[in-house]
C-alpha cells in the first residue's frame, strides 16, 4: 500500500496559491503511481470536489481526519482512490479557471465533456455542481476544471 506520511504532505500544502489545483494534481499524481490513499489539506472546496467525484465514482471514498504539522494540529482529507483493472478511475484532469485567469460560462454555453464521458465542475451561487446538474438548474459560473 502505498501511503504518505502526514506531516512530511501537508508541511508545504497550506501555503499552496491555488489549493483546487494542488489537489486535483496530487489526486492525479497518486493515481499515476498507483496508490491507494492520497491525503490533501481540507477546505470546504476540497470537501465538495471530493464529493462530486464520490457521487460520480472517481473516487472510493473521502474522510476528514486531524493531523499534528510542526506541533499544530490540521485538518485534512483522507482521499481512496479507485481503480478498475488495474487503470485509475481518472485518466484526465484538465484546469480552466486559475487564479490568475478566471473563466465564467453562462448556462447557454455548458457543453458536455468528452461526449457525456467527463464532467465539467462549476462553482454557481448554488454552490459546487457538475455541468449537467448547472445546466439543468438554468445556472451558470466559474467553469473550475474537467474530469474525465
Amino acid at each position: 500500500m502505498a501511503y504518505c506520511r502526514v506531516s512530511e504532505n501537508l508541511a508545504g500544502d497550506y501555503l499552496n496559491m491555488s489549493p483546487t489545483a494542488n489537489m486535483l494534481i496530487k489526486v492525479k499524481n497518486a493515481q499515476i503511481a498507483k496508490a491507494d490513499e492520497v491525503v490533501i489539506p481540507f477546505s470546504k472546496m476540497n470537501s465538495e470536489i471530493c464529493r462530486i467525484l464520490k457521487e460520480k465514482d472517481f473516487i472510493k471514498e473521502f474522510e476528514k481526519k486531524k493531523g499534528k504539522v510542526k506541533k499544530v494540529e490540521l485538518p485534512f482529507l483522507s482521499v481512496k482512490l479507485k481503480y478498475l483493472d488495474g487503470e485509475g478511475a481518472i485518466s484526465g484532469i484538465k484546469l480552466i479557471s486559475r487564479p490568475s485567469r478566471r473563466i465564467y460560462v453562462g448556462r447557454e454555453e455548458i457543453r458536455p465533456v468528452r461526449n457525456g464521458f467527463g464532467l465539467a465542475i462549476f462553482s454557481t451561487s448554488k454552490g459546487l455542481m457538475t455541468g449537467d446538474e448547472a445546466k439543468k438548474t438554468g445556472l451558470g459560473g466559474e467553469f473550475l476544471f474537467e474530469i474525465w
